[in-house]
């Protein structure tokens, strides 16, 4: 029995030595020191011995075991030391190697131009207002003194979601206005910038979905000079101060009198090309005075206070500000056109 545990003792440490990973030493392990390892199986003729051999024996076998512990320890030891060498190695970083190019974002044109718009407004003292883009017919025209009936009512223009026309697809963020006019108190200035929907075909200019920046004032004494100072302010800190600008007299439900603000052609000056329609100018915005209606119909007295709105097409303004000459490019996603912003 000296002899087999000797023996035993002998293969198996070298053995240990010669293991290469943790799963062979793990193997190792079970094969001499398990339940039904060859350790155990030398251990069972313990009782075929002598009283006076069983306790050298018994020495002997238990000598082994701790040899053959302390060599799995070792050898696991060692066998993770070197797994993290070749870790450390395999993710080692050389510092002095030039780093690579990782592109950065930028802001999209038409984002910046309302961060600008707003900047600029909030520098005059307005605040910036929200309402929902699905909107009750009754705040998008009915509260905006357009009756049914109206022209802007019809299923042509509008995306209705119901066939009483009762909700829509705001056209206008105009029913902000109102929702403020309803729950602020006086003075207001506010401006409401947001996407809004209409029926439009697709051209240089026209978007079936496009965004629009709105604005608000009601306090006593407003008049139309307040109007075109506060517009004229807009154009020339987004455009300079040479830009010229062109207020025709018009027609909106909402607002008595009403006008529309036309921007000269940034791309002929004037001149007339596809982008202008010919005329060398470009519709800009719609504004007015508020109407005695819609002030009424949100509980505020027209004989007292008076006030001015207007609506501007944000892609407009980022075509002015940038030089685009054709809307969707805004919508197409294209890097190679973005980037240059």
């Amino acid at each position: 029995m000296k002899e087999e545990l000797q023996k035993l003792r002998a293969e198996s440490l070298a053995a240990i030595q010669q293991a290469e990973n943790s799963e062979a030493l793990e193997a190792l392990r079970v094969k001499y020191l398990g339940k039904k390892g060859e350790l155990t199986a030398v251990l069972k003729q313990m009782g075929t011995l002598s009283a006076e051999n069983r306790p050298v024996m018994g020495k002997l076998a238990n000598e082994v075991r701790e040899e053959l512990a302390e060599a799995l320890e070792t050898g696991r030891k060692k066998l993770n030391d070197r797994a993290l060498e070749f870790r450390l190695a395999a993710e080692a970083v050389d510092v002095t190697v030039p780093g690579g190019f990782v592109p950065v974002g930028k802001q999209h044109p038409l984002t910046k131009v309302i961060d600008e718009a707003k900047e600029i407004f909030i520098g005059m003292g307005f605040a910036v207002a929200e309402g929902p883009e699905v909107e009750l017919s009754e705040y998008n025209f009915t509260r905006l003194n357009t009756q049914e009936g109206h022209p802007a009512r019809d299923r042509q223009d509008t995306f209705y979601f119901d066939n009483k026309d009762s909700v829509c697809l705001r056209t206008q963020t105009s029913p902000v206005q109102v929702r403020v006019m309803e729950t602020q108190p006086l003075p207001i200035r506010i401006i409401s910038p947001g996407r809004v929907y209409r029926k439009d075909e697709v051209d240089a200019t026209h978007s079936p979905m496009f965004h629009q920046i709105e604005g608000l004032v009601v306090d006593e004494g407003i008049t139309m000079g307040d109007l075109k100072g506060t517009l004229n302010a807009l154009v020339h800190r987004l455009y300079g101060e040479d830009t010229h600008t062109r207020f025709r007299p018009h027609h909106f439900p909402f607002t008595e009198p009403s006008c529309e603000v036309d921007v000269e052609c940034f791309e002929c000056h004037g001149k007339g090309c596809r982008v202008c329609k010919g005329e060398g100018w470009i519709e800009l915005l719609g504004a007015g005075m508020v109407h005695p209606k819609v002030l009424e119909g949100c509980g505020i007295d027209s004989d007292r206070y008076s006030g001015f709105a207007f609506g501007v097409g944000a892609e407009r303004l980022a075509m002015f500000r940038f030089g685009i000459s054709d809307m969707r490019l805004l919508f197409e996603n294209d890097i190679r056109f973005l980037e240059q912003f």
